[in-house]
């Protein structure tokens, strides 16, 4: 028998990248869910589970090359084919310019845009003898321009939609369908409503980004027929100021 198409979801914290996974566990996707912490993902895989799909747990460092090998060649030999990979890993932090070290910079640098790279170039080496496949790398406002303060942030967050142009200029005659999304607003997530509750009260339910919609829209890009791909869209909410 045939085993079951496998969607990779690196860094599927509580909001969008839990979102994402479920919708392709709906789908039929054996869903692989990487974060740095495997036993934070218990809560999703169990309720991926108990709703019918089937999940995977990983405790995956994705700025390390190793382990990044790594997690691909263990799905590919031990879950399933590759057809899908979902580069979700964040890295939103604020410093004033002069605040911010080095070492903060870098390790910025190093969630937002070489994981990326790391990620993308696993998945891409799988998926190019199939000759098929979608990489999906999620954006923000930071990936088009900068903000005071997120200096760090949207320097990687550029560096990762360059990579996602790059590979898709690369890789799509050769099959593969790479897409970035940028998410422009403030995401529905238990640490908003906690952090930024007045904004959260402010915007009402039109100004704020509801994950299971974006994953919606990460679904509709994977099933795009091959003469009408998308490389790039923005998701905001109708109340969001642009």
């Amino acid at each position: 028998m045939p085993r079951p198409g496998v969607c990779c979801v690196i860094g599927a914290g509580d909001a969008t990248g839990s979102a994402v996974a479920r919708r392709f566990a709906k789908e039929g996707y054996t869903v692989c869910v990487a974060r740095r912490t495997a036993t934070a993902l218990k809560p999703l895989v169990d309720q991926i589970t108990v709703e019918g799909g089937k999940a995977v747990a990983f405790g995956l460092d994705a700025r390390r090359e190793d382990q990044v090998v790594n997690f691909f060649h263990h799905i590919e030999a031990e879950v399933g084919p590759v057809e899908v990979m979902v580069f979700n890993v964040g890295g939103n932090v604020r410093f004033p310019v002069l605040e911010t070290t080095a070492q903060k910079y870098f390790k910025v640098w190093e969630m937002c845009a070489m994981a990326g790279f790391l990620a993308g170039r696993e998945a891409a080496r799988v998926m190019l003898p199939r000759g098929r496949g979608t990489l999906l790398f999620t954006g923000a406002t930071a990936s088009l321009r900068g903000a005071a303060g997120f200096a760090a942030f949207a320097g990687g967050k550029a560096a990762l939609r360059a990579l996602a142009q790059s590979m898709a200029r690369e890789l799509g005659p050769k099959g593969l369908h790479v897409a970035h999304v940028v998410i422009d607003g403030l995401i529905d997530t238990a640490f908003a409503r906690e952090h930024f509750s007045q904004r959260v009260k402010e915007v009402g339910p039109d100004g704020i980004l509801n994950p299971d919609h974006i994953a919606d829209t990460y679904w509709w890009l994977h099933q795009q027929a091959r003469d009408a791909w998308t490389f790039e869209l923005d998701l905001r909410p109708s109340a969001e100021g642009w």
